[in-house]
């Protein structure tokens, strides 16, 4: 059965990763776009906290976690985002359902391995820039596309509570960019087309180390270091003067300029560590860091003077509680409760104004009877950016749902 989900599940991604605009932010226009992968929906529900040596679920954030795997487990989530984007001058609502990843972990004695895909960033803005005013410049800005990642990983157990891992990942993707410029009550303007060919590969590495403190609690510690690497982006520039009509539907008149290049986009080294205490199977708090020393990975087509990269850095606190795990009497007893805060400092400056992020998550983990298989429920709730410098604040809240299925492969059958 999981494995016939799994295929049918793969399909759908694979077609979903090329098409869909997974955001609808101004500042996607910047760097590689809007970075939506934030870990597994079990991991997201606690902001972002993944110390925990998990046997049943994956754990997407450090390679260390696929030796824990105690059964064959395929982890699939989406995303209901709604937004409201609000800036000094008007307001507006957008709404975008997403699929967030799609993997396979997979226990092999103190081996333990993971594969699937992950589309990692995405660009989706509509901007526009209109005056009746005759004479007045008029813009019309779009942006759509983003970086997949398909990863392989391998996690070993050293010792029976450290694990160490490593991964690799393959980023693939495109970004369009469109920009119309015209002025009021003139049929030509000016459009430029950008397209972004994006490719590359990038190794991570991890640790992870769990110890009794006491007779019932236990300290879980996870370190992850993201090697810096580089994406390729082969551009194309295309400038024409074009009519266009009251729908905006335009009609080349001339081609002004059609080139090609190829950039090196460096992707810098993160590392990012967690720990947590807890009882297992019980209840957890812990906390994670992350820091990055640069936030953007600046092409040729969207750079800015008022535009910077600083540092990156993220603190987030989470944990969950289960009443009892093993509960026959009650259901609500073995759901596991999930929640978490989270205050992301992304690195983008854009007008001296630095762009952050804050939120609150929950969710709730309920189990399939009969199985270690559960339906994942998960909400977030935040804010980020400003309306201060002319800028735009998204306040958003986000729904997901997502399945971590287990079953066994690799079980040697036994005839009596």
């Amino acid at each position: 059965m999981i494995k016939k989900f799994i295929i049918s599940a793969c399909l759908l991604l694979s077609l979903v990763s090329f098409a869909q605009e997974g955001t609808s932010s101004p500042y996607s226009f910047y760097g590689i776009g809007d970075i939506r992968f934030k870990g597994t929906l079990e991991n997201r529900s606690m902001a972002g906290v993944a110390v925990e040596q998990d046997s049943i679920h994956i754990n997407l954030e450090n390679p260390a976690s696929f030796s824990n795997l105690k059964l064959t487990t395929f982890s699939l989530g989406g995303t209901y985002a709604t937004k409201s984007l609000k800036s000094n001058t008007g307001s507006a609502n957008t709404r975008r359902t997403t699929l967030d990843y799609l993997a396979v972990g997979l226990p092999l004695g103190k081996f333990g391995a993971g594969f699937g895909l992950i589309p990692y960033s995405s660009v989706g803005y509509k901007i526009e820039s209109l005056s009746a005013i005759d004479g007045a410049v008029n813009r019309r800005l779009s942006g759509n596309g983003g970086l997949n990642k398909v990863f392989l990983g391998v996690g070993y157990k050293i010792a029976p509570n450290f694990s160490i891992g490593a991964d690799a990942h393959y980023n693939f993707g495109k970004i369009e960019t469109n920009s119309l410029e015209f002025i009021t009550n003139v049929p030509v303007g000016t459009r430029e087309l950008n397209t972004a060919d994006l490719s590359g590969v990038n190794f991570n590495i991890g640790t992870m180390y769990q110890a009794k403190i006491s007779k019932k609690l236990s300290l879980y510690t996870s370190l992850n270091y993201a090697l810096e690497s580089t994406l390729t982006s082969k551009n194309t520039r295309n400038i024409s003067s074009v009519r266009y009509s009251s729908g905006f539907d335009v009609l080349v008149v001339d081609v002004l300029a059609d080139q090609n290049e190829q950039v090196k986009l460096k992707m810098p080294s993160k590392i990012s560590f967690g720990a947590g205490i807890g009882e297992s199977k019980k209840w957890l708090i812990g906390g994670m860091v992350a820091y990055q020393k640069t936030s953007g990975q600046e092409n040729s087509y969207n750079k800015a003077s008022n535009v910077g990269y600083g540092r990156y850095g993220s603190v987030s606190l989470g944990g969950y509680y289960i009443p009892s795990y093993n509960s026959f009497s009650s259901y609500a007893k073995r759901i596991v409760y999930r929640g978490g805060i989270k205050y992301e400092k992304t690195g983008l400056m854009i007008n001296s104004e630095s762009i952050n992020d804050m939120g609150l998550t929950l969710g709730l983990g309920l189990p399939i009877t009969g199985s270690f298989s559960n339906i994942n429920l998960g909400f977030e709730l935040g804010k980020r950016g400003t309306t201060n410098a002319n800028l735009v604040q998204e306040n958003y809240a986000n729904f997901s749902v997502g399945f971590s299925l287990n079953d066994k492969w690799f079980d040697k059958r036994k005839f009596n």
